[in-house]
């Protein structure tokens, strides 16, 4: 009997469920300009340029009209959906686990993945400019070679010989060009980097130590502001193997708008074998850069890939 007792071997599984590894918050959303539309396009915000002071034309001369001048920008709907996913019914009737609750959870991180994805494209790609909906022109980001020259990019080797990661100095750097442009200071500031741009920060002393700062900048080892900035971290910025595009703004300087906010619906289907739940997401979003100059694009030496990979 002894030698048959491995015939009674049983196999056990959890009864945990558990969600994979992934970006499941939004890190962007409240940190950018937020609208709701409907229509194809919207304009969520129109500039009027500047006028100079002038003096009199003369003792009883005729004034001259001011010419101010106005742009416009557009922002455009992007549709996204997630799944279905389906929960047969029959399947439910064979397992201690139901997913429901656990499907829901990846789809809203998918759309807030989206929502993010949809800002750092924007930060640095094309822009819809023009006076009215059927004129739109194309506003690419400026690089230049300096911030405070022809663009609004603080190069990899700011400060350095050679290409370097997130720097205080390029903060600073940041900082001054910010106000050099006029950005008003009462705005909220962001800065976002990703996990080497924080393992950058914590390797400097002017970060870490309280010697260098009013108050402690690390939040149980985090560094959350410094300078000014909230510094916010993503794993899903630009890079090109070799430098990570950090984003540079004050919330007037991005804008996320929204269509249709994160639905999800859980529903019975009832035109298929089982009737099975259902699960299906939707959303609809668009973002753009807003007024040049309210946000700086920050190159720092990178050659991590990247860590948040989704199929």
């Amino acid at each position: 009997m002894s030698e048959n007792i491995p015939k009674l071997f049983t196999t056990q599984f959890s009864s945990l469920l558990k969600v994979k590894l992934q970006q499941e918050q939004s890190m962007l959303r409240g940190k950018v300009m937020e609208g709701s539309h409907v229509g194809k396009q919207a304009s969520p915000v129109q500039y009027v340029g500047p006028v100079q002071a002038r003096p009199p034309q003369g003792r009883f001369a005729p004034l001259v009209v001011a010419a101010e001048d106005f742009t416009r920008r557009w922002v455009l709907p992007v549709d996204k959906d997630v799944g279905p996913s389906l929960i047969d019914t029959f399947d439910k009737l064979k397992t201690a686990i139901d997913p429901t609750s656990e499907y829901s959870a990846v789809h809203a991180a998918a759309v807030a993945r989206e929502w993010d994805d949809r800002c750092i494209a924007a930060a640095f790609g094309s822009a819809q400019i023009g006076t009215d909906a059927g004129s739109f022109t194309t506003e690419t980001f400026n690089t230049g070679s300096t911030v405070t020259g022809a663009g609004f990019q603080i190069p990899s080797t700011f400060g350095s010989t050679a290409a370097c990661g997130l720097t205080v100095q390029k903060m600073i750097e940041a900082k001054r060009a910010l106000r050099k442009l006029q950005v008003p200071q009462n705005e909220p500031k962001c800065w976002i980097t990703n996990s080497q741009g924080e393992a950058d920060l914590l390797n400097q002393v002017q970060v870490v130590s309280t010697e260098f700062n009013d108050r402690p900048v690390l939040n149980d080892g985090v560094v959350t502001r410094f300078l000014g900035f909230d510094i916010v971290y993503s794993e899903r910025l630009s890079s090109d193997g070799s430098t990570r595009q950090n984003i540079v703004f004050v919330k007037s300087g991005l804008y996320l708008g929204i269509w249709k906010d994160n639905e999800t619906n859980i529903d019975r289907r009832v035109d298929l074998s089982g009737q099975p739940y259902q699960i299906y997401t939707m959303m609809s979003s668009g973002a753009t850069r807003l007024e040049p100059g309210r946000l700086l694009q920050c190159l720092c030496a990178d050659s991590s890939a990247a860590a948040d990979v989704t199929p």
